[in-house]
Parts: structure tokens; sequence; C-alpha cells
């Protein structure tokens, strides 16, 4: 009889989750198909002591370091932690020892959602407030709250997870609001290495060069006239990451000593003498394609060089607007809890908006968007009349076969998209004679997902001409 089988099955039944440990606490099995735990693949959790995997855990308030050095069992225990990935759970907990020929070998810790412990819901006061808190490290935000299902953000997602744990220095390129600190600070906090030291953010455009170098680098008392005994952010940032946003608003001779800083490893505060070793990752982002700010002269091209090690780009809202339902459910469930409102849905015209919209400000404009809806929404249902005037007055693309059949879309938000989307593709197919390199340029989306597209929506015809 295969037991970790019958195991299996047990916890899927009853929807939990498990953790065994050996004596040292290292974690040799896990199993959270329901995603209790760790909302990650159980195979990243293995190997690795429970110290790493939970936050603000320390051996000595660890229930199971207790339960390994005492012996006894900790049962029945509301817990509220923070998961390798930075996701908040609320479980209910027992830990067992786990003894052989009376000697302890481990210990069994078995969680269970606490919403599905509604004997227990009383004893849990829920947060309706919608606010993100910044955590111990300085964050608000994991690899969770990046929100969406298209292909672009999955793999974004995924490179995260795997250069989290890196050295190297990563160029973030996104436009403005497409959540490029979001994106840093989820590398920071899917870090194991470094996720409990702290992640420290500046923006190079907000301050002028001769400040920055002080504020990034410290001061040494008497080196200019009120100066004094004062760290820099590289120094805060000892053991964790730092995010230096717009780094094409840098100085030029400034990028010079940050190129030192990572090449060398060492600080000097402006004033000193003396050299300072820091462990400290740099990531840094751009508003505008790196490529032309190194073009323009806004960043060195030895730094540029050094920092690109791991170029991560974030897609615009326009080139995932199959995200816009994903979006609009999480916006919602999120600001009815911030407005204390009890929206349930949206209606098809404000989709058709939103998705003829092109979004100059991203995911932050549509968050804005949402918010603003909400706020004079009457009812459970987000109407046209509620939102902007700027997107509800928006002119239609003048293409006049974009829209040939004149009927609303109808069924499910999915299904809504899925009809603009065929829609806008066959009419940029028959507008350009079939040619999808043309296509894809004027949707502005790669070729290769055109043609994913026209396979997923069996869009077939002859196009004016033959398709090539």
């Amino acid at each position: 009889m295969d037991y970790k089988l019958i195991l299996n099955t047990l916890l899927d039944f009853n929807k939990k989750g498990i953790i065994v440990v050996d004596t040292n606490a290292n974690i040799v099995y896990m199993v959270d198909k329901n995603e209790i735990i760790f909302k990650a693949e159980s195979k990243y959790a293995v190997g690795k002591n429970i110290l790493d995997i939970f936050d603000d855990v320390t051996m000595e308030d660890s229930s199971i370091y207790k339960v390994i050095n005492t012996g006894k069992p900790i049962m029945n225990r509301i817990r509220t932690f923070s998961t390798m990935k930075g996701s908040r759970n609320v479980a209910v907990t027992s830990i067992l020892p786990i003894f052989k020929d009376n000697e302890m070998i481990g210990a069994i810790e078995i969680f269970e959602d606490i919403n599905n412990s509604k004997k227990l819901s009383d004893m849990i006061t829920e947060d309706t407030s919608g606010n993100l808190e910044y955590m111990p490290n300085g964050t608000k935000f994991t690899l969770n709250d990046i929100i969406g299902n298209c292909e672009g953000i999955q793999e974004l997602k995924k490179k995260i997870f795997q250069i989290a744990d890196s050295r190297s220095s990563v160029l973030i390129y996104g436009e403005t609001g497409t959540g490029k600190e979001l994106v840093a600070q989820s590398i920071h906090n899917s870090s194991f290495k470094r996720r409990r030291k702290s992640f420290v953010a500046q923006n190079c455009a907000a301050i002028p060069g001769n400040l920055l170098e002080s504020i990034l680098f410290g001061t040494t008392e008497g080196s200019f006239t009120g100066a004094k005994e004062k760290p820099g952010l590289f120094e805060l940032a000892d053991g964790g990451t730092l995010f230096l946003d717009e780094i094409n608003s840098m100085d030029m001779d400034l990028q010079s000593k940050l190129l030192r800083v990572l090449q060398e490893g060492v600080i000097r505060r402006v004033g000193g003498k003396k050299t300072t070793s820091v462990d400290v990752r740099i990531i840094a982002s751009t508003n505008t394609p790196p490529h032309e700010a190194v073009e323009q002269g806004k960043i060195r091209e030895d730094l540029y060089y050094r920092l690109n090690v791991i170029p991560i780009k974030v897609l615009p809202l326009r080139e995932r607007k199959t995200d816009l339902k994903i979006l609009t459910e999480y916006f919602i469930d999120y600001y009815n809890k911030v407005l204390m409102k009890d929206v349930k849905n949206i209606s098809q015209e404000c989709i058709v908006k939103f998705m003829e919209y092109d979004w100059p400000g991203n995911v932050r404009e549509f968050k804005f968007t949402i918010e603003n809806a909400m706020n004079f929404v009457d009812g459970n249902k987000i109407h046209l009349c509620n939102i902007p005037e700027r997107i509800k007055n928006m002119k239609t693309i003048p293409d006049q076969d974009l829209y040939e059949d004149k009927t609303l879309v109808s069924g499910s938000l999915k299904d809504a998209i899925s009809q603009i989307e065929t829609r806008m593709i066959v009419s940029a197919l028959n507008k350009l004679n079939g040619n999808k390199t043309k296509a894809a340029s004027l949707l502005d989306i790669p070729r290769q997902s055109l043609n994913n597209k026209i396979k997923k929506y069996n869009i077939v015809g002859d196009f004016k001409t033959k398709n090539r």
C-alpha cells in the first residue's frame, strides 16, 4: 500500500496542508495543493529550514522548535503568518512530534485554512480596511500582488522567482504606472537570502545630484556646513536591496560613482576617507527604453551594461488587455473593502469602453478609474454613467470595419474580450491585406502572440490576399 498516496488523498479531501521537518527543523516533506501555506510549488520549500520559510519567526518563538525541544504537541493554535512569497494567511495549526523507537526524529505541522473552520470564526476579527501596511523590511508588495493571467505576466512572475536569490543587478523598464516598484519589491520578497533585510527605494529624479550623493553614500561630520555623521542608503540597505527608480535622471558623475560601488562593493561617505564594504543588490528602473537612454546620454554606457545583467520589461496595460477581467475583479474587491461597498459586477458597455481605451497611465490609471466609478455607483453594478468622462466620451476607433456587427458584445466578460479581440484582429488583417507582421505592429503585440490568437479564436479567411 502506498501510504504517501493515502496521505495525499486524505489531505486533498480535508483541504489541509502539512509540513514535515527533521530534528533540525529542515523541511523534508510538504503537501499544500490548496495553497493554504505557500501559494507556491512545494518543491521550493523542501530542504529549507522552517525559519527560512516563515517571516518574523525566531528559533525562540517558533512552535515547531518548541515541539522538537520538548517532545510535546501543540494543538489547535490560530496563527497569522507571512509565507515565502509574502502572502498573509490565517490558519489553525497543530504540531505533533514524530517518534521512532522512543527517539524523536522530527515533527509534523498540520494546517487548515481558517475559512474552513467556521466554528472558530468568532475568534477572528477580519481587517476590512483594504489598506496595505508596510512589512518590517520596508515593503508593501509581493509576487501575489502582480495581478494578471496573460502569458507576459506569467513569464514575468516566473522570471522573478528564478532570479530572486541572484546577486546580479536588475534593470526594469516600464512605462509610468506599469508597476516597476511592485516588481522590484516582489524580487526582494521572493528572495530567501534578502527578504528579511531592508528594501530601500530612492527616486533619482526627485533630488538634485549633489544632495542625492549624500543620501546614497552618507556624510561625515564637517564634510560641509551642517553635515553630521550619517549613514547613506547603501549602508541602510546592507544585506538587502536598493531600488533606484528613474536611474536615467541621475547625474552622470554620480553614475560613475555608482558604477564603482557595483564593481568593488565598497562605499565612502561624502567627506570621509574610510571605505566600507556593503552587500547590496541593486535594482534600477527607467520609464524610457534603456538603449534609448544610453543613446540620449542619460545613462552611461558602462553603467548600462553593469545594471542590465538581468533586464525585465513590464508590459503596458494596452498590451495585456486580456487581463482587464481579473484586474476589474481585483480592484472591485479591493475598493469594496476600502469604500464599504457591495459591488458585484460591471456592465458590458463599460467593458467595451475599457477595451477600446489605450490606458496611457497603465494599471495605475485603471486602478483609480475603478475607484472613481465605485464612488458614484448606486447599487451593486458599475454602469457606463459611473466611469470617468474621458473614457465614457472617448471616440471609438475610426476603422469602420472594426465593429461591422454593431450589436453589443454579449455573454461573460471573458466572452466579451474574446469577441472584441477577434474583431480587432480581423479588422487589422483586412486593412493590411493579410500581412501578419504589419497587423501585429498595428495591434502593438508580438507577431507570435498574433499567431497564437488567430489559432485560439480559429480566425480563417483570405483577408483580401493570402495571409503571410
